[in-house]
């Protein structure tokens, strides 16, 4: 009785705040008599959903899914759906199709985009609350599984949120398969809890769906890309390359990717180099990998035209030369088919051929493995060729007369032997070697173990030089361009060095011709000649709103954020790396009076209408917003107020130093960051000796790692560089400091 004493004043808390009934629970009474029937919902959201297909490719029917968020044409999928560099269309249930005119936003990190096409009055369906979704909840989803279209799938909340990949996801317990992506995820009221996104590795009958809140936040902060400028994604230089029949050729950090069914037969789809080749004998090398080795795919040479031309390409394992004389296998002739141990199945293989006379001469890896008479085809184009469905990546094309790597000068070549450890080996062969280990095979084996174990830490010691080497040399070559005047070093090559510290596939001559094509756009546009503001009221137009870069919403600590070619590829960064972008464009198009401002928070691009004009500054971050100085003081100070110093115009020296701190913060915060860490420290005191606080940081990570002679290094140059006004307590414990280094 007590019990239900004390309980009464709760009940009645609960039950009588304005006469209000508590809401159901998911599994209560009243939400069971809300709950609609599988077929009631396939019924209500046919009309909701669409097939996002790929425009002028005959064959291919649906690539994924997609449904109406809007009357006036919003449709929200994948971005994997979607890709780049594709012209698009939609197809409703009741078979009218329109082309995609928008990509109106796009969020690499959840997966998700939002297109529009030009239609009007169609039926959104309602979002739900993704927060409030429970484990064994019933779901429903409607897609276009393997081109079955508006097929729908019952099933139950299997677990929320699982982490894939750092990301919160709904895992489902029903089948998804390919064409599903993109399609919603539906509650037993119709409403949608999120976008069906992959299957399960485990099992087919788990998939993942992306919370459908992720998509809300999309959709209140477009960045809209119009689809003439979207289909320049990722493509090749026109000016360069030349692809043909069909599939999808693309480019990122230097490396060429083709996928996709090509056009040919057996998959066939080419790549043409529009480089001439030399006469009368030339050679054409490439680094190619498969994504599976069941695929194919290689140089192609002494191309009349699609139809006409050799091919030289691993397939199946195996290393094969074919001349095509026409469209199909009849008229394809083998001309050798080998094995090679120099061919590294699931790496990156170097592939060399040279044409001379009636001669072709073909190498792996710097081996050479194959000499075929042939006078066949001559002339031509070069380039690449690919087959079957798996896709494959290319890097490191060239044509020439003679690209055989040149051997080192041999007093260079001792030099650099001398400083590495060579390994001795015996000449004999495996079977004699074997013979003598059979002596004693037990000591043997442990002899050998030995010898492994040596090897390999020699083996990681030399990476580590390697990756050391790689390091320097981008350091020496960072230092040198800021060391020319301001005005003349080159801001984007300096970014794009720090991209390459990091990772040494960025193509930095790649990406400095993807920037001149930028800035080839805009040279003759009129509104250049018309004074600063008119300039820079373009420019805006074209990063922000024509070719859609913008700030990274949900992934700000990616350090991808900080990259140039990231930047370039993704159009997505931070203020910095997006700023410099801006300075520099402004620069080569000789727009006066445009800088890059270091506000506290977040760097900026300021402007001025002539030398004394008043400035004003540029968000980049958010789509190119015009701000007064009181705005952006009001946005990143508490104070409301922000110095003169901090509107002073950074050098851009000062520039790459600020990316490599916002990189350093972000390392620091990992677990076992140390060797990044010091990587990074290392580049900045390069860049600027008096970086006090990474000296000290950097000595506190050598004394970490045990490393007690390099932290007497900074220790020590903190000392002798002590300013004479400093504060006598700090100098003691740098003196003390010092000495428990030496003990």
């Amino acid at each position: 009785m007590r019990a239900f004493q004390i309980l009464l004043p709760v009940l009645a808390a609960a039950f009588s705040a304005l006469g209000k009934s508590p809401e159901p629970s998911p599994g209560s009474a009243v939400s069971r008599q809300s709950a609609k029937s599988v077929e009631n919902i396939a019924r209500e959201v046919k009309p909701s959903v669409v097939k996002v297909l790929q425009a002028g490719r005959e064959g291919l029917d649906g690539l994924g899914t997609g449904f109406v968020v809007a009357e006036d044409g919003l449709i929200a999928t994948n971005l994997h759906v979607i890709g780049e560099a594709r012209r698009l269309e939609v197809e409703m249930s009741d078979g009218s199709k329109h082309e995609v005119t928008e990509i109106t936003a796009t969020d690499s990190h959840w997966d998700l985009a939002l297109l529009r096409v030009d239609a009007r009055g169609l039926k959104p369906l309602v979002l739900a609350d993704s927060d409030k979704i429970q484990q064994g909840q019933p779901v429903s989803a409607m897609g276009n599984p393997e081109g079955l279209a508006f097929s729908i799938v019952d099933g139950v909340v299997s677990a929320f949120p699982d982490v894939v990949n750092e990301i919160p996801m709904i895992r489902l317990a029903m089948p998804i398969e390919r064409g599903n992506s993109g399609g919603p995820l539906l509650d037993r009221q119709g409403h949608v809890l999120g976008l069906l996104t992959m299957k399960s590795a485990v099992t087919d009958n788990l998939g993942f769906a992306m919370p459908v809140n992720e998509l809300k936040r999309l959709m209140q902060t477009p960045n809209p890309v119009p689809m003439s400028r979207w289909l320049t994604i990722g493509v090749l230089n026109p000016r360069l390359w030349q692809p043909a029949l069909d599939g999808r050729w693309t480019q990122r950090s230097g490396v060429v990717k083709s996928e996709g069914a090509g056009g040919g037969f057996g998959g066939r789809t080419l790549c043409l180099a529009r480089a001439s080749v030399p006469e009368p004998a030339f050679e054409v090398a490439v680094s190619v990998r498969l994504e599976d080795e069941s695929g194919a795919a290689g140089l192609l040479f002494c191309a009349r035209d699609e139809n006409h031309h050799y091919g030289f390409y691993p397939s199946n394992g195996r290393l094969r030369l074919t001349r095509f004389e026409g469209p199909d296998v009849y008229s394809w002739t083998v001309l050798s088919e080998f094995d090679t141990d120099a061919y590294r199945p699931g790496a990156w293989n170097h592939l060399r051929i040279r044409v001379e006379g009636d001669k072709i001469t073909a190498w792996v890896n710097a081996r050479q493995v194959l000499v075929h008479e042939d006078t066949g085809l001559r002339g031509g184009q070069a380039g690449l060729c690919r087959f079957r469905s798996p896709a494959a990546e290319f890097r490191g094309f060239r044509i020439g007369a003679d690209l055989q790597e040149k051997p080192l000068p041999p007093e260079l070549a001792a030099a650099i032997q001398s400083t590495l450890d060579g390994f001795a080996t015996e000449k004999m062969s495996r079977e004699e070697s074997l013979g003598r280990l059979l002596d004693d095979p037990a000591a043997s084996r442990r002899l050998l173990i030995e010898r492994r174990r040596e090897l390999e830490r020699q083996g990681a010691a030399l990476k580590e030089l390697e990756r050391d080497l790689h390091r320097r040399a981008v350091t020496r070559d960072l230092i040198a361009e800021l060391a020319r005047p301001d005005d003349k070093a080159d801001l984007i090559r300096a970014t794009l060095l720090v991209a390459r510290h990091d990772n040494p596939e960025v193509d930095v001559a790649h990406y400095l011709q993807q920037f001149q094509r930028m800035v080839d756009e805009l040279k003759a546009d009129p509104e250049l000649k018309k004074g600063t503001e008119a300039a820079v009221r373009r420019i805006n137009s074209y990063l922000f709103e024509e070719s859609g870069f913008h700030g990274s919403r949900h992934d700000y600590a990616n350090k991808s954020n900080s990259y140039m070619s990231a930047l370039l590829d993704d159009r997505e960064g931070l203020p910095i790396t997006l700023s410099a972008l801006y300075v520099e464009l402004a620069h080569r198009l000789g727009v006066a009076d445009v800088y890059g401002v270091p506000l506290p928070g977040r760097f900026m691009v300021g402007w001025k209408d002539g030398p004394e004009g008043e400035l004003q500054l540029i968000d980049v971050f958010n789509q190119g917003r015009e701000l007064t100085i009181t705005e952006a003081a009001l946005d990143l100070s508490d104070a409301g107020h922000i110095s003169e110093e901090q509107l002073q115009p950074a050098q851009k020296r000062d520039i790459i130093l600020r990316m490599l701190r916002n990189l350093l913060g972000i390392t620091l915060d990992e677990k076992d960051s140390s060797e990044t860490s010091l990587a990074y420290l290392d580049l900045t005191v390069a860049i600027d000796p008096e970086a006090n606080v990474e000296r000290l940081t950097r000595a506190q990570i050598h004394q970490r790692q045990g490393d007690k002679a390099s932290a007497r290094e900074d220790v020590q140059w903190l000392i002798d560089h002590f300013p004479e006004s400093g504060p006598e307590e700090f100098r003691s414990r740098l003196d003390e400091w010092l000495q428990s280094l030496r003990d």
